[in-house]
């Protein structure tokens, strides 16, 4: 009778990987007996996360900052700038403040590297500011 009352409360009890945080004393007497605890480890060391952390982490690296900012630029381009201008030239793309603008031929590229750019310039960094367009690199393409 005393051995059922022992078992029965020995079964009640949680192993000690349960109760406290496994020391190395723990760790080598699993390796000598050949357990493994890393599955049982990660799922207690995991902590779920509340989907508005997963969605920033999503957002980040999906960089839709970066996209809904190009996506203004490019109305405010259209807007902003003469008719005839953008026709010849558009923006393609923006990267740690640097504008590319793609331009159909020499000629308009010429013509807006020497009298119009820094009008441009001057232009979105008052709609967009300083930070987000610093400077445009024109290409022909």
């Amino acid at each position: 009778m005393t051995r059922h009352a022992g078992l029965s409360a020995m079964a009640c009890q949680k192993p000690i990987s349960m109760t406290h945080k496994k020391t190395s004393r723990d760790k080598v007497l699993n390796q000598w007996k050949r357990v493994d605890t890393q599955d049982e480890e990660r799922r207690r060391a995991f902590q779920p996360k509340e989907s508005s952390e997963l969605m920033e982490g999503v957002l980040q690296t999906m960089r839709m900052d970066e996209r809904s900012s190009e996506t203004q630029i490019l109305k405010a381009w259209n807007q902003l700038l003469d008719p005839t201008l953008t026709e010849h030239a558009q923006p393609v793309g923006i990267r740690k403040g640097t504008l590319f603008v793609n331009v159909d031929h020499p000629t308009w590229l010429s013509e807006i590297v020497r009298y119009r750019r820094v009008e441009i310039l001057e232009r979105l960094q008052h709609c967009f500011g300083k930070d987000l367009v610093q400077r445009i690199s024109y290409r022909i393409g």
